[in-house]
């Protein structure tokens, strides 16, 4: 059976199963509260909760605006034609990948709209037009993280070529800034456009139907960050892998035109680096701001002005974070130019750093100052309450700050555990090179894990503080520390155009190397008497590829750092998901809090399931890459023509044919077991399915962190080689080089992807829960959990039985 016709009949299976089940109205409905009585006095006027959500309409439109500019006067920086055309190739492949993608995504949405449809008009009984509407919000979700996907996408292949053509001018500073800009203009595109969805939801649609809309809108946005960040870090590394191989066996340089397999690389760069972080990021923003409104409808319903109060707070410090990432820019790009506009040579991560630290000191200036003007006349009701909030969210937005610093203790090339990685290998080889990679990536969750904890720890103490006490309903006295965890996760975001731009800066520089190299640029005739009559200036190839190289290592660094802040939010994000599911069962069965004691053997088994499921996910996301690699590298070693100057087109697009269709093989398959999992244990037992919802979030955590720095250490120990050291082609580089494409899935595929995962499981786990809890019959919900967990066990199998590259490779 293929894996379209499996996906066809689990489908058919799952639609039929829910139309035969008896239809009872759950208890769990998120309803907001009237948004319309909250009001404000902001400079000595009184003013609506609503106003400032127009206000932040008119915001969400200054973001944008600031993007598309940013965007055009990109495209309009000057590049020479032989890179231009390099870039244009790129874009076409990449305009493929994401038109496949979108199919792709369409049909993983029938799967989910099935159980919506079944959810909110069997279950629910709602009017017709209300679930039509609710489906248009997980469709918006869909269209948002493939929107901004395509926007980095296509942004970042015209920032590529003048990239690449500013190293020329022998200032390296515009090496950094273009870059920055590019990613700049994605990350507050991204958080305008979700944002902007976000409060039309809330302020334009009824009341009742709010609630559900965003659990549609945020379902949406998961799926499709999952699709996109999985398959695309699936993609990029076969791509990757499979050219960095060529540089082992046919000796060749970095991005040698020869290589059919650069191509694909600079497209991989693309839907690894750009497509899946944006998509990823603009889910991420979404699904913590849905967790918190929705703990806080749930949490507050029979105080549901404060329910408003704090549900506009949390807005409007979404909103203010637009602005104080545009402050934060223009601040570190005067500083920039002020500090290196004339120099030659200077670190390149040192501007990324200072934007990041900047942007976090505004950023908390503005929560304190915000809270205070919104929150302040509550003093004589909850004395500090402002300023309790304030500290809460800001023990995030200094996680945002902090987690990079430790980041690029064991990632940058700067590092000593990277350079303990190269020594190793000098003296090792590669074996050694890939031990010290993974003693860096232990340490670096083991120190990581511990700012987490410790910023949450201080959390949970300010939450102790009898002005957030006493909000919590008394049933739910826990809760207060579960709202403190999911502020702390709004506050990882405090940066979020910013996080974005530092990862994004990432792709550009590293498809910047790619695209000068693929230009052939120094061998083109007459090329500096043509740049100098064109452009004006001389060129200076002599600097230009060291620039390119530093850039690209920062980038490396810097894409490191973004991906602990993500997985950061997932963990600390998915304790207040959880929470729905809580409510739901205290609604209905009472005693919920000794029933997810640590002495329940339900709890215990829910754990060592979600670890065991998160281990599947690191081995089937991994092996996908593994057979895709190698049937890459197989394609290349029989077509490749090394007296040919270049590769062939025809060749090149082959290489992208490998790597999409074994990024959606994989896709296929990691998909079908997480959906069905989450139905399949939440049918079995709602608080072993939440001990497995926790699991997968902790075991990610650390799983996901191990694997972003290890793979971090050996990229970068690879750079170093080639750049401080100038040692390619020797036995020292081609041991970091094996180093490098070990950390290759280790950094992009399995890790990154844990986020997304992590937060659909969850956000689908609660629609699962109640469409479980409402049937009646415990046999027949086992049976059903039987089925289910029967086709996702099928799809474990195929992961590797239909994924290997083959025994007869043995022979």
């Amino acid at each position: 059976m293929s894996i379209k016709k499996g996906l066809s009949t689990a489908l058919l299976l799952l639609m039929f199963i829910l139309a035969a089940l008896p239809a009872f109205a759950g208890e769990a409905d998120i309803i907001l509260p009237d948004l319309s009585k909250v009001v404000f006095t902001l400079f000595g006027s009184v003013v609506s909760g609503v106003s400032i959500m127009y206000v932040g309409i008119v915001i969400c439109f200054i973001g944008l605006i600031f993007s598309v500019m940013q965007a055009s006067q990109t495209k309009k920086m000057p590049a020479h034609k032989c890179m231009l055309d390099v870039s244009a190739v790129i874009w076409e492949t990449c305009k493929s990948y994401l038109a496949q993608q979108g199919k792709f995504l369409f049909v993983l949405w029938l799967l989910i709209a099935a159980c919506m449809v079944y959810y909110f008009l069997g279950l629910s009984h709602a009017p017709l037009g209300n679930v039509v509407i609710i489906l248009i919000c997980s469709i918006l979700g869909i269209l948002g993280s493939y929107g901004v996907a395509w926007f980095g996408m296509r942004i970042n292949t015209w920032a590529n070529s003048r990239t690449a053509f500013a190293s020329l001018r022998g200032r390296p500073i515009e090496v950094v800034n273009i870059p920055l800009t590019s990613g700049m203009s994605v990350g507050l595109l991204l958080v305008s456009v979700e944002l902007f969805f976000m409060i039309c939801i809330l302020v334009f649609l009824p009341k009742d139907l709010v609630g559900p809309s965003f659990i549609g809108f945020a379902i949406g946005e998961s799926l499709g960050a999952s699709a996109l960040r999985i398959a695309g870090g699936i993609f990029t590394k076969i791509a990757d892998i499979g050219s960095d191989l060529m540089k082992i066996v046919f000796k060749l340089p970095e991005d040698d035109p020869k290589n059919p397999g650069v191509i694909a690389d600079c497209t991989g760069d693309n839907a690894g680096d750009s497509v899946g972080p944006t998509a990823d990021g603009f889910e991420t923003y979404g699904v913590t701001g849905v967790a918190l409104v929705a703990f806080l409808a749930l949490a507050l319903a029979e105080n549901p002005l404060m329910s408003g109060t704090l549900i506009i707070w949390i807005f409007a410090m979404r909103i203010l974070m637009i602005l104080t990432a545009l402050i934060s820019y223009f601040i570190n790009r005067g500083i920039t130019s002020s500090l290196y506009g004339t120099k030659t040579k200077f670190d390149f991560e040192q501007p990324l750093t200072n934007l990041v630290w900047i942007t976090s000191v505004v950023a908390i200036t503005v929560t304190f100052w915000a809270s205070y003007m919104l929150l302040g006349d509550l003093n004589a009701q909850y004395p500090g309450l402002w300023w309790a909030l304030a500290i809460i969210i800001s023990c995030g937005t200094i996680a945002g700050a902090l987690i990079p610093e430790f980041t690029k203790v064991f990632t940058s090339t700067k590092s000593r555990h990277v350079r303990e990685v190269v020594g190793a290998a000098r003296h090792g080889g590669a074996s050694l090179n890939i031990l010290s990679g993974f003693v860096a990536g232990n340490f670096s969750a083991f120190w990581q894990g511990l700012v987490i904890l410790v910023l949450m720890f201080i959390a949970y103490m300010v939450s102790t503080h009898p002005s957030i006490m006493v909000l919590m309903p008394e049933k739910f006295a826990f809760a207060a520390p579960v709202f403190a965890f999911g502020l702390v996760a709004f506050g990882f975001l405090g940066m979020g155009p910013v996080t974005i731009a530092v990862d994004s800066f990432g792709p550009v520089s590293d498809n910047a190397q790619s695209v000068y190299e693929l230009s052939r640029i120094e061998a083109v005739p007459n090329i500096k008497q043509d740049i100098k009559k064109t452009f004006g200036f001389e060129p200076n190839f002599d600097v230009a590829k060291d620039y390119l190289e530093e850039a690209d290592g920062a980038g490396n660094t810097f894409k490191a750092t973004a991906k602990p802040v993500l997985i950061g939010t997932a963990v600390v994000g998915a304790t207040t998901m959880v929470f729905g599911i809580i409510i739901l069962l205290e609604n209905m069965f009472g005693n919920v809090v000794a029933h997810l004691s640590l002495v329940q053997p339900t709890i215990i088994l829910g754990l060592l399931m979600g670890g065991a499921v998160i281990y599947w996910f690191t081995g089937a996301a991994t092996q996908a890459v593994t057979t895709g690699a190698y049937r890459a590298v197989v394609f290349i070693k029989k077509n490749i023509n090394l007296d040919k100057a270049e590769a062939s087109i025809e060749d090149s697009k082959e290489v992208v044919k490998i790597c999409t269709q074994y990024a959606q093989k994989g896709m296929w398959n990691i998909f079908i077991v997480v959906f069905f999992m989450a139905l399949a244990l939440s049918f079995f037992n709602p608080y072993f399915f939440i001990g497995y919802l926790i699991a997968i979030a902790f075991f990610g955590l650390y799983q996901a962190i191990f694997m972003a720095n290890a793979g971090g250490a050996w990229d970068n120990a690879k750079k170093i080689v080639e750049v401080d050291l100038k040692e390619r082609g020797t036995a020292l580089h081609e041991a970091v080089v094996i180093g490098d494409t070990v950390g290759d899935p280790f950094k992009d595929t399995s890790s990154v992807s844990m986020n997304p995962v992590i937060k659909f499981t969850t956000l689908f786990g609660l629609l699962a829960t109640e469409i479980a809890v409402t049937i009646q019959s415990q046999p027949l919900k086992y049976v059903l959990g039987g089925i289910f967990f029967l086709i996702a066990l099928i799809f474990v199998y195929r992961s590797f039985y239909s994924m290997r590259i083959g025994e007869e490779t043995l022979d």
